[in-house]
């Protein structure tokens, strides 16, 4: 019997999320000579800065080249941030030769670029307005959508099946 995603959470140690249409709605503000302005939810910020003290693993690929991202994930504490990624799951490939699990690996991911990864990944994951390639191979569905706080229930649920949500470091940033 397959196993449900409350179960699969309990394993998974490494969390892969894209940037667009899951840490935001898939909008960006343009400007003339400025980068795109992107908007994230505090709540999967907090999700995520917490996940890392927690010791889990976050890691951050997106197609888009915005510095402003790498930026803006770093002050929560994500080290590994990968702009630029047209091939997702070449990227994924070198990450597993370098000792990722794919079985203890978890990726959020919205639209076709993402199907791949999420195919070889131990849970695949997406927010509600995900594509329906997408919301079809996904293991867990959030209720939330991209930059409605799809990140902090994927995170939030993970964390409480492994006993890492309520601790003492939940109380700070």
């Amino acid at each position: 019997m397959e196993k449900s995603y409350k179960e699969l959470l309990a394993g998974i140690r490494t969390f892969l999320f894209d940037v667009d249409g899951v840490f935001t709605d898939n909008r960006v503000i343009l400007l003339p000579g400025a980068e795109p302005v992107r908007t994230f939810h505090t709540r999967d910020a907090y999700a995520v800065q917490h996940a890392i003290k927690e010791g889990l693993r976050i890691v951050i690929v997106s197609g888009g080249r915005s510095e402003a991202v790498r930026e803006s994930f770093g002050r929560l504490g994500v080290k590994e941030v990968h702009l630029g990624t047209a091939h997702k799951l070449d990227l994924f490939e070198r990450l597993v030769e370098a000792g990722v699990d794919p079985a203890a690996t978890a990726y959020m991911g919205d639209d076709i670029p993402d199907l791949r990864v999420m195919q070889r990944v131990g849970l695949a994951c997406c927010p509600s307005d995900a594509s329906q390639e997408v919301k079809g191979i996904a293991h867990f569905v959030s209720r939330f959508p991209g930059g409605g706080g799809c990140v902090r229930d994927l995170l939030e649920q993970a964390m409480k099946v492994q006993g890492k949500w309520m601790t003492d470091g939940a109380y700070t940033w």
